[in-house]
C-alpha cells in the first residue's frame, strides 16, 4: 500500500514539475536575440521577440518566437491567417491535404487571445513545432515540413515583414 502511495505521489510531482515547466526549457539557456512591433492598417497587434540558446540566430537549433499580443484577436482569425500566409509563402509547393492537417495542428495550439496575453512558438529541428499559451503548453506538433513552413511567416525571406524579421534575427551578429 505505501509503495503504491508512492508511486501516486512521484506520478503527481512529475506531473506538476512537468506542468510548470515553460517554453524556455525548450531553449535553454533563452536568450534574447531581438524583438520588433507588427502592426497592420495602424493598428498595433503584437511584440515579437526571438529567443535562442546561443547567439547569433541559427536555424538549425532551437528557438522560440514569443507573440504578446496587445488587442483581441480570435482564433479562427490567428488559424486563417497563418494558413494564408503559409500558402502564400510556400507557392505551388503548397498541398491542400498538408494544409487540412496544419489547419487541425494549428487550431490545437491557438485560442482567442487578447491584450496581455502570449503564444510561444518553438522550433525543434528534425522534431517539429511546440506551442504554448502564456506557460502553458498547448499541443506539440510533430511534423518538420510545418514547422519550417509556420516560422517562415515571421523568419522566412518571404515574409510580409522583412522589418520585423531584421529586427528579430540581426539584433547580435558574429564579430
Amino acid at each position: 500500500m505505501r509503495f503504491g502511495m508512492r508511486c501516486i505521489g512521484l506520478a503527481a510531482l512529475l506531473c506538476s514539475i512537468s506542468a510548470s515547466a515553460d517554453w524556455r526549457a525548450d531553449v535553454d539557456p533563452a536568450v534574447l536575440s531581438g524583438q520588433g512591433e507588427f502592426s497592420f492598417w495602424g493598428f498595433h497587434l503584437y511584440t515579437a521577440q526571438l529567443w535562442v540558446p546561443k547567439l547569433p540566430f541559427d536555424a538549425s537549433r532551437p528557438f522560440a518566437l514569443h507573440l504578446t499580443y496587445h488587442r483581441h484577436i480570435s482564433r479562427e482569425r490567428l488559424v486563417s491567417s497563418g494558413m494564408d500566409e503559409m500558402r502564400r509563402i510556400m507557392g505551388d509547393a503548397w498541398r491542400e491535404d498538408q494544409g487540412a492537417r496544419w489547419k487541425q495542428a494549428m487550431e490545437r495550439a491557438f485560442a482567442d487571445v487578447a491584450a496581455g496575453d502570449s503564444i510561444t512558438g518553438v522550433y525543434l529541428p528534425g522534431v517539429g513545432a511546440r506551442f504554448y499559451r502564456d506557460s502553458t503548453l498547448t499541443t506539440d506538433v510533430a511534423d518538420t515540413a510545418f514547422a519550417q513552413a509556420f516560422f517562415s511567416i515571421w523568419l522566412g525571406a518571404g515574409t510580409r515583414a522583412p522589418q520585423l524579421r531584421a529586427a528579430l534575427i540581426n539584433m547580435h551578429k558574429e564579430d
